[in-house]
């Protein structure tokens, strides 16, 4: 392991806005579960969680143009996440928080109806079929997904996988969920969605890779009935 990477991890530990929770904590009643807004946002605005943010720049990037919301970043991979934990502090942003831990958990650290958006951001697509069951989109995890999200709650998928794209659309309509936008190429057609914005404005680091490679990012936005 790097000396960077082995830095950011020490780093990580000190900062205030990162929540390193073991696995033991999470299966038990993780002290945060039901309180974010209370203990660590000091308000009660609206909880958006960004699910494997990487660098935790959509988190970020959305933190500061709406401080009327709540961001956390969900990743397992705490050194990379660190970025957007030390862009936060530096630029004191008092609505966003990262969590260290594997998405499969993320009921873990939520009640029912605490979240009310989520954000997939360029997840890996697990195209071989044995990996089906790893697809973030998968029904077991938009059970999980249920659990926390308020009724009206919404979901968001960025990718620039076409196959996950597609795959997510036809679970939805199979399953009877509520296909609010979607595009399969949103900076390729004039029309996007009207009442997401920045969705073209804020590139995470994966997006800006694919889109220099002449990939086209998809996106789709639904809700769990």
């Amino acid at each position: 392991m790097g000396k960077n990477k082995m830095a950011r991890f020490a780093d990580n530990e000190t900062l205030p806005n990162v929540f390193q929770p073991t696995r033991e904590e999470a299966l038990s009643q993780y002290h945060l579960k039901g309180k974010w807004r209370s203990e660590v946002f000091k308000n009660e605005n609206p909880i958006v969680l960004e699910l494997g943010c990487g660098k935790g720049e959509y988190s970020v990037g959305l933190a500061k143009s709406f401080p009327e919301k709540n961001f956390i970043g969900i990743d397992i991979k705490g050194a990379r996440f660190w970025f957007g934990a030390t862009e936060a502090i530096n630029e004191n942003l008092t609505n966003v928080a990262f969590l260290r831990t594997q998405i499969e958990l993320v009921e873990c650290f939520f009640e029912e109806n605490e979240v009310d958006e989520i954000w997939i951001t360029f997840p890996d697509p697990q195209i071989k079929y044995r990996r089906t069951k790893h697809r973030m989109t998968h029904p077991d995890f938009l059970k999980r997904y249920a659990k926390i999200l308020k009724d009206d709650g919404i979901m968001h998928l960025k990718t620039d996988s076409e196959f996950l794209h597609g795959y997510t659309l036809g679970l939805l309509q199979g399953l009877g969920h509520e296909i609010l936008f979607a595009n399969h190429d949103i900076y390729g057609a004039p029309e996007f969605d009207p009442d997401t914005p920045l969705l073209r404005e804020i590139k995470t680091y994966y997006e800006q890779l694919f889109s220099a490679k002449g990939k086209t990012i998809t996106y789709i936005k639904f809700k769990i009935n």
